[in-house]
């Protein structure tokens, strides 16, 4: 969409008509939208607030400054031209101005007499002149610098700066199509959110299921191995016989603490170490590791593991309640 851009154009009135129909066409031309207040009567304080609103409501400020320096507010003693050249600089309203040559000033004069020169303030003017120089700025000697000075500083501004400006209505997207097409989207999203909800509570459904079913076969491969312990293990006067599993349930707490071949131990960790351990080792529940900074080595538990014994737990308390 191509912005138009809104600039206000100020300066003195009577002695700059030429030169403000010239900067309004060239704004015209460059296609954005002039805006002058030539059917406002400078010297009005009430005015001045409307000129204000105006300057805010346009993207961009251009001022032409001639030879006169203007009528001056009572209170401020500042001319109003120059009042509305502050209030577009301290609102750092986008700006740029057109300065009369001293040579053409004369020019001018000569030709149309000494009215269009300051007699009443002229250093006041000099001050205003020298402060419009020291911001963005050139000098003109006719209309043509002046239309040539419009037509290269708007696209400058207009590049550099993020503008509110003008847009054709028929530039507009139907805004009625871009509200049902976001409500229809927004009931696709809803729509996807639920049906993701139910794919992601199946899949924890069916990862359980499968776990519960893992863990019952591996149950009850454990209860079908079966391992002789020998009287020196359990301080009993003959050899017993457990299953594998049941001898998990009995050694969780053993095995979870971790298993180790440590010289000098009890035999009933010797044979827990060397005959229960790599059993379950096949099966995944315990894995054996080098022990940092010692000779020996250990059993510990793995993450297969210690859900394995969750699930017996969490089943026992079930049973139980």
């Amino acid at each position: 969409m191509k912005k138009r851009l809104q600039v206000f154009i100020s300066s003195t009135y009577i002695d700059l008509i030429e030169e403000r129909q010239a900067a309004v066409g060239a704004v015209l031309k460059s296609g954005h939208i002039p805006a002058g207040m030539e059917l406002f009567t400078a010297g009005d304080k009430s005015q001045l607030e409307i000129i204000k609103r105006w300057i805010d409501e346009s993207d961009v400020y251009m001022l032409i400054l001639g030879g006169r320096y203007g009528s001056v507010e009572p209170e401020s003693g500042v001319s109003y031209t120059e009042l509305e050249y502050n209030y577009a600089l301290e609102n750092d309203k986008p700006l740029f101005s057109v300065v009369i040559k001293e040579d053409a000033l004369e020019e001018k004069v000569k030709v149309v007499g000494t009215s269009i020169l300051e007699k009443e303030r002229p250093a006041e003017l000099k001050i205003f002149r020298e402060k419009v120089l020291s911001n963005m700025s050139s000098f003109f000697e006719d209309e043509k610098d002046i239309r040539l000075c419009v037509m290269e500083s708007l696209p400058d501004i207009a590049s550099t700066r993020e503008l509110s400006g003008w847009v054709s209505g028929s530039e507009v997207p139907n805004s009625k199509t871009l509200i049902d097409e976001i409500t229809q989207l927004s009931k696709q999203v809803a729509e996807l959110s639920k049906e993701n909800a139910v794919l992601k509570e199946k899949a924890l459904i069916g990862k359980k299921d499968n776990t519960e079913t893992e863990f019952n076969d591996l149950k009850t491969v454990l209860k079908s191995i079966e391992i002789k312990i020998p009287p020196s293990s359990t301080g009993e006067d003959k050899e017993l016989e457990l299953d594998l599993f049941s001898l998990l349930i009995q050694l969780k707490d053993t095995i979870v603490t971790g298993v180790t071949n440590q010289p000098g131990q009890h035999d009933s960790y010797s044979f827990i170490y060397h005959n229960v351990c790599p059993k379950l080792q096949i099966h995944g529940i315990v894995n054996n590791e080098k022990v940092a900074g010692v000779r020996w080595r250990r059993f510990s538990i793995t993450k297969l593991g210690q859900e394995f014994l969750a699930y017996i737990e969490r089943n026992k308390f079930l049973v139980n309640t």
